[in-house]
């Protein structure tokens, strides 16, 4: 922070902050996924990736966590939802972890991105990729 800003607090408030945002990288979930026979007989890995976009104008003043966003509660969601039940597809759970996020405080965007990695042999992994509101 400059001494200008220091001098003056309110410019460090939002001042010049277009986009915030919160990434979470390959969270493994072992879940129920899939609509062939054998993947409904054993759990498989999911690898979810988000980013997550706050309100630029409300970057917090503190260093407290309770003036942002819990990275955790994130987390803790994906993993509650990903394990509640069956998923036919890729698809029905990057929605249902989509729509999750999105009723966070602060959050004005998301982008899901779900991975099977087990899949195929000769794949890295077959992935989803769902977006909502503000992104960019």
């Amino acid at each position: 922070m400059t001494a200008h800003n220091q001098q003056n607090p309110a410019l460090h408030s939002a001042s010049g902050i277009n986009r915030r945002s919160v990434i979470l990288s390959e969270i493994a979930v072992q879940c129920s996924i899939g609509l062939h026979d054998f993947e409904r007989k054993a759990k498989q890995r999911v690898l979810v990736d988000l980013d997550v976009s706050l309100d630029p104008s409300e970057e917090p003043s503190s260093d407290n966590v309770a003036d942002t966003l819990d990275y955790d509660l994130i987390r803790e969601g994906v993993i509650a939802i990903a394990t509640d039940r069956h998923h036919d597809l890729q698809e029905t759970l990057a929605r249902r972890i989509l729509d999750h996020i999105m009723t966070m405080r602060h959050v004005v965007g998301v982008t899901v991105t779900t991975s099977k990695p087990d899949v195929y042999p000769d794949c890295k992994s077959v992935s989803y990729r769902i977006s909502a509101g503000d992104t960019a």
